[in-house]
């Protein structure tokens, strides 16, 4: 029972998610292609909204489910990282139509060619782990 507050946050992000058509492989390839400010609603509101709930957190000291105080880290200021980083996961966005969180909710939908991305996303994570050591950080 602990875990169903989580598995029901799952389920309203999915349905959020297809309701929203954030999970179409088309909407997607239009936000690309600069035909459509859809996608890009959903992307600035998600980001708004993260601000707002960062300084939330910040101003009120709110802890977290096992009531230890939450801390946000500065990010390392080596650009690198994220440009290499954010291609690789652009590249398999813009490739497959989908990022983690649509992946699952397509798969939901009963489109079984999702298990091959979802399997190629494991397994560059997989790789990554493997090379972590290698790269900048």
């Amino acid at each position: 029972m602990k875990g169903l507050k989580f598995i029901l946050t799952g389920i309203l992000f999915g349905v959020i998610m297809a309701k929203s058509e954030a999970v179409s492989w088309y909407r997607i390839q239009e936000m690309f292609r600069f035909q459509s400010f859809q996608m890009y609603g959903i992307i600035g509101t998600a980001v708004v909204l993260g601000a707002i709930f960062v300084f939330l957190i910040k101003k009120f000291n709110i802890k977290d489910f096992s009531g230890e105080p939450i801390e946000f880290k500065d990010k390392d200021k080596n650009w690198s990282r994220y440009l290499i980083g954010g291609s690789i996961f652009g590249l398999g966005w813009a490739l497959t139509g989908a990022c983690p969180g649509p992946m699952f909710v397509n798969l939901g939908y009963g489109y079984w060619p999702m298990l091959i991305v979802i399997a190629g996303a494991l397994g560059g994570t997989y790789a990554y782990g493997i090379v972590k050591t290698w790269l900048p950080h």
